[in-house]
C-alpha cells in the first residue's frame, strides 16, 4: 500500500460575493412578495456572504460541471497540467442533468486525455466519497495521482421560477399561497462553488497533507428522509420519487426543488453526528487530544453551540480553539464545503509540520457522516 498525500488544493467561487440583502434580487421574489422566512433563516445561520453562478444581468454564468472544471484547472500549472491527471473523482448533490454523470461532463470541459472517472452521488458526503475513491485508488497503486472534487450549483434550483407554478396552483385552489417553510428553508442556506484536491503517492510541494484514513457511517436503516429533491415526502414518511408522478404534477408541487424536513433535522443531526464521531475515534484509537484542527461542515451557525454541547454530553468535547470554520463568508456549498475549508486553512499559513486535522462532514439527506484524518508533513 502507498501513502497518499494532498499536494495541491484549489477552489473556484463564481462572480462577486452576494450579501444578505442581495439574495432575493438574485434568486427572485416568489408571488411578488418578499420572503418572511428569509430573515429568520439568515438570523440563525449567520451567513453574511455567499456565491452564486448568476451574473449581474441575472443570467446563469456557470453550470456545475464548469465550476468544477475551473477548480481543477486552478490545481494545474507548468509542473502539473490537466494532461497529467490519471483519475478524476467528483461528488455533488446538484448535477446539471440525470445523465451523463457529473464527472463525465467535467471531463468533457477539461478536454485533456483518456482517463478513469468516478461520480459520487448523494448530498454533502458525496464530495467525501469522491475523495475516498481517489484515496483508495492511489493507496492501492492503481494510479499515481487522482484529482478529487466537491461542487454545487444550487442557485438554479432555488430561483423563484422553480416555485411559481406551485404558488399559482395553490391560488387557484384558494389555499394560502405561501410555500411551506420546509421548501423555502434551503433557498436561504445554499450557495455555489467548487473545490479540488490533487492526491499523489509522494509528499510533494509545501506542507503536503498525508491522509491517514477516511471513514463513513450511514443511519439510513433507521432514519426517514430529511433532505431531498426529485421526490415528495408523504405523511407516512415514505419518499415518493418523481418517476411515480405524472409529468403535469412536477411543477405543481415544485418536485425538483430541494427541500428539508426541518423537524427531523433538528432532532437528529447532532446526536447521530456525535455518535458516529465516537465510532470513528474508537475505531482509529484517537480522541480530541489527537486533533489540532477540527473542520466540521455545519450548514448553519445555529448548530455550532449545539454540536459542542452534544460532544460534551457524550464525553468527547472538542475545545473551541481547535475549531476552524468559514461558513459566514463563503456560505454553505454542500459537497464543496470541506474542500474550500481546507484550502482556506492551508492558505492561512497556520499549519505546521506534525499538526493533525480532522474532517467531520454530515449529510442530512438520510443521515450519513464522513470523517478524514490528516497529518501535515
Amino acid at each position: 500500500m502507498k501513502d497518499v498525500y494532498i499536494t495541491r488544493i484549489a477552489k473556484f467561487l463564481p462572480n462577486n460575493p452576494v450579501e444578505n440583502e442581495e439574495m432575493e434580487k438574485k434568486l427572485g421574489i416568489i408571488n411578488g412578495k418578499a420572503s418572511k422566512a428569509r430573515r429568520v433563516v439568515l438570523r440563525n445561520n449567520r451567513i453574511q456572504k455567499r456565491y452564486y453562478a448568476i451574473d449581474e444581468n441575472g443570467e446563469v454564468s456557470h453550470n456545475n460541471a464548469q465550476l468544477t472544471a475551473k477548480a481543477v484547472e486552478r490545481l494545474c500549472d507548468g509542473d502539473f497540467t490537466v494532461q497529467d491527471i490519471e483519475l478524476l473523482s467528483s461528488g455533488t448533490s446538484s448535477p446539471d442533468q440525470i445523465l451523463p454523470s457529473h464527472t463525465a461532463m467535467v471531463h468533457g470541459f477539461l478536454k485533456n486525455r483518456t482517463m478513469e472517472i468516478n461520480s459520487a452521488s448523494g448530498a454533502c458526503c458525496s464530495g467525501m466519497n469522491a475523495l475516498k475513491y481517489g484515496f483508495m485508488s492511489v493507496k492501492t497503486g492503481q494510479v499515481n495521482n487522482a484529482v478529487c472534487t466537491g461542487s454545487e450549483r444550487t442557485s438554479s434550483w432555488m430561483r423563484s421560477d422553480v416555485f411559481e407554478s406551485e404558488v399559482e396552483h395553490l391560488q387557484q385552489l384558494e389555499n394560502n399561497p405561501i410555500l411551506a417553510f420546509n421548501k423555502e428553508f434551503l433557498r436561504w442556506m445554499l450557495s455555489d462553488g467548487a473545490g479540488a484536491f490533487l492526491l499523489e503517492n509522494e509528499p510533494k510541494g509545501d506542507k503536503p497533507l498525508k491522509i491517514e484514513w477516511i471513514q463513513g457511517f450511514s443511519y439510513a436503516h433507521e432514519m426517514e428522509t430529511c433532505m431531498y429533491a426529485g421526490g415528495e415526502k408523504l405523511e407516512s414518511g415514505k419518499l415518493k420519487p418523481w418517476s411515480e408522478y405524472p409529468a403535469n404534477k412536477w411543477s405543481e408541487i415544485s418536485l425538483f426543488a430541494m427541500k428539508q424536513d426541518t423537524r427531523l433535522l433538528g432532532e437528529n443531526i447532532l446526536k447521530k453526528g456525535v455518535a458516529s464521531l465516537k465510532l470513528a475515534y474508537e475505531h482509529h484509537g484517537i480522541g480530541p487530544d489527537e486533533v489540532d484542527y477540527y473542520l466540521p461542515h455545519i450548514s448553519s451557525y445555529y448548530f455550532k453551540q449545539g454540536l459542542y454541547d452534544e460532544m460534551k454530553s457524550q464525553g468527547v468535547e472538542m475545545p473551541w480553539h481547535k475549531w476552524f470554520l468559514n461558513l459566514d463568508h463563503v456560505g454553505n456549498i454542500g459537497a464543496a464545503s470541506i474542500y474550500v475549508m481546507l484550502e482556506e486553512l492551508k492558505a492561512s499559513g497556520k499549519l505546521k509540520k506534525g499538526d493533525k486535522i480532522l474532517f467531520h462532514v454530515p449529510e442530512s439527506a438520510r443521515f450519513s457522516y464522513m470523517y478524514a484524518y490528516l497529518t501535515v508533513c
